[in-house]
């Protein structure tokens, strides 16, 4: 039986470059996990595994890893940076207990680092702050907590203070002991020396100690009342404190150094110890039923409870398909049969394993509060939940972004179709964000994704990883046709040429649906002028004919056609006399309904500083965007339009210029609307050129 009291799973998460993955690095170090450290800029950091990371020296995946200090087990999941991996970071979030928020100390509180942080105050979760790079030109620790104040909204208790700054810093006076630790140059992190505070800092150390006795001594009103009749409170009863504030979101204990020198580690590593919650003190994760409606059960942090486990993550390698999971309550031994409630099928955890990023020491047996993965797992995806088959439970599952992108994909050589699919679907299974459908219309592969350099990996690893060569073509819109006149016509087909002739006449009526009503068919025939058996075959022409427009050769929308009358003859007439006359009266009378183009409207929901809203709202009414509603927030304003999807192509790279990188969004279908005539005029023309150029 494990003590949970002594595990930690916390996170490492910031802006890309911030230096996340250095710190993980001189985490492992310091813990003994690793020897040698690697650097990321060398392409050698253990967590960044993957050829691109290690070019492009940026975090794509989310990498697990778990090591001990001072007999406590950390399983540690260091995220990616970048935007188009947010992904990485909410899914990270959503199985984690604490987290570590690197800020760096130049370049201060950065837009992704906003994003994450809405993120982790979304899925509630405790966090230390962690100013890196003070050794850097234009770093300023105490600028950097004045943004965390001003631009994340959050309330920072200054734990530790820099000695010395940019290439003069030497350490770090830790407050609450008012102990300064210094580190030599040689670069190892062991190589320090504790002493007393140095005399110009004396009331510098006192001023900000004061304020965190003050901040601290609020969660405990007894702790308050002694402090306010003088009395301090000891260094146990303190931490006591912070440790309740802490895991309550009231402040975040904030701490400073420079990983890549080594310096400064240690005191977080004892803060994730001290202050961040076990798996015993989170909020236990809801169960949910199949309709995703909260039970009012909830995954007790328990061994002996059934088990409840959330999968978080997919990785494909070499030794097959790992699950990464986080356990809940219970205990999953080697070889148990478990649910997926998602499938509703029962399967076999082969293996368990517990990773140091891309290796891996088997295990026999995992328990509550554990992270681990599984080998061998079929059909589990993202978010599915995993339980003892005799007490099954769902746990809350994860919501996922829509993606905002998409693009054509064709195979070089015709030969590497069927393996891009493969390639394609095993990459869906790792990336929930990523989609992949077949255009009904062209044939073609579309792959969707949260940005275009998500796209831009996604296509790297089909080259590399799956040795598929593709050709990226430009985006398409999915545009429909309808009618706007109502019609009265009448259509007779003959043909008499040797043997039976066929014959059917129809008197119809042509109008605009409903919006949403699709094809609506009706007859008002009577004195079976057309017979009754007839009335299917011609419902049948027109509806086969609706997938193609007269226009630009799109699908018709919300059609009513109505039978009045017509006639028959007792031996030419039949069912397909009938089809082909409905047919024909569609290509006859569409043209003189009125035929109107209609381009897909998204729903837009824009976040952006304050200080960019007015070129946000221009921008997005140039997009002929309509703006709904805008809420100003603690970090910016939320503006929601909706724009038409041809305007919104390269949208996130013109928002990230306009905001200085800042600015984010996400967009989703609403509806189909007309389209103005000038736009109309150039798609048409665009798909007439198209078919001319394949004749």
């Amino acid at each position: 039986m494990k003590d949970l009291t002594r595990y930690r799973n916390i996170g490492i998460f910031a802006h890309v470059d911030a230096g996340k993955t250095t710190t993980t690095e001189r985490i492992l170090k310091l813990t003994g996990k690793i020897h040698k450290i690697g650097e990321v800029h060398d392409g050698a950091a253990t967590t960044d595994f993957m050829e691109q990371e290690q070019e492009r020296g940026i975090t794509i995946q989310s990498a697990a890893t778990s090591c001990f200090w001072k007999d406590h087990q950390f399983n540690i999941i260091d995220t990616p940076g970048h935007v188009d991996f947010t992904i990485e970071v909410y899914r990270s979030l959503k199985v984690l207990d604490g987290g570590i928020g690197v800020f760096c100390g130049s370049g201060g509180v950065e837009p992704q680092s906003e994003t994450n942080w809405r993120y982790a105050n979304d899925s509630k979760v405790a966090r230390i702050i962690y100013v890196n790079k003070l050794d850097r030109m234009g770093a300023d620790f105490y600028r950097v907590v004045d943004q965390v104040k001003n631009i994340l909204g959050a309330q920072p208790l200054v734990m530790t203070l820099p000695m010395g700054i940019e290439e003069d810093f030497v350490g770090v006076v830790d407050l609450l002991t008012r102990k300064a630790w210094i580190w030599d140059n040689s670069g190892d992190p062991m190589n320090y020396e504790i002493q007393d505070v140095p005399a110009e800092m004396t009331e510098k150390v006192e001023e900000y100690r004061e304020a965190l006795i003050e901040m601290a001594v609020e969660q405990d009103d007894e702790v308050m009342e002694q402090y306010l009749e003088g009395e301090e409170p000891d260094l146990d009863t303190l931490k006591r404190c912070i440790r309740k504030g802490t895991r309550d979101l009231v402040f975040f204990p904030t701490y400073c150094g420079s990983s890549f020198k080594n310096k400064g580690v240690q005191l977080v590593l004892d803060a994730v110890v001290d202050y961040l919650p076990n798996p015993m003190e989170v909020k236990p994760q809801p169960e949910v039923d199949l309709e995703g409606n909260e039970t009012g059960e909830v995954a007790k942090v328990d061994p002996d409870a059934p088990l409840r486990a959330l999968a978080f993550k997919i990785m494909d390698d070499r030794f097959g398909s790992l699950t990464f999971t986080r356990i809940y309550s219970g205990t999953l031994k080697k070889g148990d049969t478990v649910l997926n409630t998602a499938t509703g099928k029962t399967e076999r955890a082969g293996r368990l394993v517990e990773m140091h990023a891309d290796s891996r020491e088997e295990i026999d047996e995992a328990q509550a509060g554990d992270i681990i993965a599984i080998v061998g797992l079929k059909n589990v995806q993202t978010g599915h939940t995993l339980c003892d088959p005799k007490k099954p439970a769902t746990l809350e599952p994860m919501v996922f972004p829509d993606p905002v992108i998409s693009i054509a994909l064709n195979p070089k050589n015709k030969g590497a179709t069927e393996k891009m699919g493969l390639a394609l679907s095993k990459m869906v299974q790792e990336d929930p964000s990523f989609y992949v459908e077949t255009d009904q219309e062209s044939g073609e592969t579309i792959i969707k994704g949260m940005g275009e350099l998500h796209l831009d990996i996604k296509v790297d690893i089909l080259k590399r990883t799956h040795g598929v060569e593709v050709e990226v073509g430009k985006p398409q819109v999915a545009y429909r046709e309808s009618i706007t006149k109502r019609v009265e016509d009448s259509y007779t087909h003959k043909k008499q040429s040797g043997g039976s002739g066929q014959f059917g006449k129809i008197d119809y009526i042509v109008e605009p649906g409903e919006p949403g009503s699709g094809f609506v068919f009706e007859s008002t025939v009577t004195g079976g002028n057309v017979p009754r058996e007839f009335w299917p075959a011609v419902q049948k022409g027109f509806e086969s004919s609706i997938d193609k427009g007269v226009l630009a050769g799109f699908p018709c929308l919300d059609l009513k056609v109505t039978l009045t009358d017509g006639s028959y003859h007792p031996v030419d007439s039949s069912a397909i006399a009938f089809e082909i006359a409905a047919r024909a009266a569609y290509r006859q009378s569409i043209p003189k309904a009125g035929p109107q183009l209609l381009e897909p409207i998204m729903n837009v929901d824009v976040f952006t500083p304050d200080a960019n809203v007015g070129d946000v709202i221009g921008d997005l009414n140039r997009r002929r965007g309509m703006i709904k509603s805008q809420d100003a927030g603690v970090t910016g304003v939320r503006i929601k339009a909706e724009a038409p999807l041809s305007e919104m192509f390269g949208y996130i790279g013109d928002l990230r210029t306009m905001t200085s990188g800042r600015g984010q969004f996400s967009m989703e279908f609403s509806h189909y609307a007309p389209c103005p005539k000038n736009v109309a005029d150039e798609v048409i023309k665009e798909v007439q050129e198209r078919q001319a150029a394949a004749a």
